[in-house]
């Protein structure tokens, strides 16, 4: 069987760590009790309220804020005790997408990429153009390699921000929210980007509050409530009579 991408056992989370230490144990949890494991080329879904913890967890996950307590492994690195100087290589081995983009605004589709790449070590200029070629390629950007973000529509600069974050061949893809800006069929497009990259072996953890997604593009999906993380049935609750979005997240 694969080894876990991502592997969480009974870990906590705190907002912040105290000063001068990367672990903290005082005051309440945002989160406790998380026990996750996420296999290579797998969509996980992470749904709840504004607020109940899903950014907090990816932030755990790409080293920003520590874990607590408990265990906790992604991409072979240990969270449990990250120190300062491995988040750098940590971070080279996530892809990472927001809802807002956050291009570089000063720089074309080309050089926002080859940015990126020659941040995290690339130095051949004509290997640095093919693998570009190859993203724009995948995220049907070929014919907009010159242009700025702000001549792109808001699908095409979330379809930028995805090709980025696969940019150096990544285990894992953490997405918070990246649909939460864009029509639904925009969103669709985005999603179906997302399920060619798992195909290709990348795990992706996304966060959302687009239930039409999860219809859409059933997998699994872990619900955040009360400070608590739990594996739900969501194919079921989306099949309850009268569903709203209040109940959808609270069941």
């Amino acid at each position: 069987m694969d080894t876990p991408v991502i592997e969480l056992s009974n870990a906590a989370i705190h907002a912040t760590p105290s000063r001068g230490r990367r672990r903290r144990n005082i005051g309440e949890a945002i989160l406790s009790g998380i026990n996750m494991e996420v296999y290579p080329g797998e969509l996980v879904y992470l749904i709840g309220k504004v607020g109940s913890g899903k950014s907090t967890l990816l932030k755990a996950l790409y080293g920003e804020i520590p874990i607590s307590y408990g265990s906790g492994r992604i991409a072979g690195f240990d969270l449990t005790d990250l120190r300062k100087r491995e988040i750098p290589f940590l971070r080279r081995q996530l892809g990472m997408v927001f809802q807002d983009f956050q291009l570089l605004a000063d720089r074309n589709v080309y050089e926002n990429m080859r940015f990126v790449l020659k941040a995290t070590g690339w130095k051949n200029e004509t290997a640095i153009r093919v693998r570009i070629d190859e993203i724009l390629s995948l995220v049907n950007l070929n014919n907009k390699v010159y242009a700025m973000p702000y001549q792109l529509s808001g699908g095409e600069q979330q379809r930028l921000a995805v090709g980025r974050a696969f940019l150096n061949h990544p285990d894992i893809i953490l997405a918070d929210e990246p649909t939460g800006n864009l029509d639904p069929e925009t969103s669709e497009d985005i999603m179906s980007l997302f399920i060619d990259i798992i195909h290709m072996g990348c795990s992706v953890l996304l966060a959302t509050h687009n239930i039409s997604l999860i219809e859409n593009f059933p997998s699994r999906t872990l619900r955040f409530l009360n400070g608590c993380v739990e594996e739900i049935d969501c194919i079921s609750i989306l099949g309850l009579e009268n569903r709203n979005e209040s109940n959808y997240w609270q069941q």
